[in-house]
């Protein structure tokens, strides 16, 4: 199990990516938000619940825009 928690938090490259733990943080607020509003009825403003979807979106897009780096080895004279 932490292999997994590790590697979700990797970009494409294999390094570790804010993009990535901030995407992460922002879907656990938002099970968060769903479990709080179903258990307790403490609603969270529409704009909050849009604004972290939103950031979701924005994280999931940008991923899949994301392209490999090509490593270039050797000597760059």
């Amino acid at each position: 199990m932490p292999s997994i928690s590790k590697d979700i938090i990797k970009d494409k490259d294999g390094e570790y990516s804010l993009r990535e733990i901030t995407t992460i943080l922002f879907v656990l607020i938002l099970i968060a938000s769903w479990a709080v509003d179903t258990f307790t009825h403490f609603q969270v403003q529409e704009y909050m619940f849009y604004a972290f979807a939103s950031l979701v979106g924005a994280g999931v897009f940008g991923y899949s825009l994301e392209r490999k780096t090509k490593q270039h080895y050797g000597n760059h004279s």
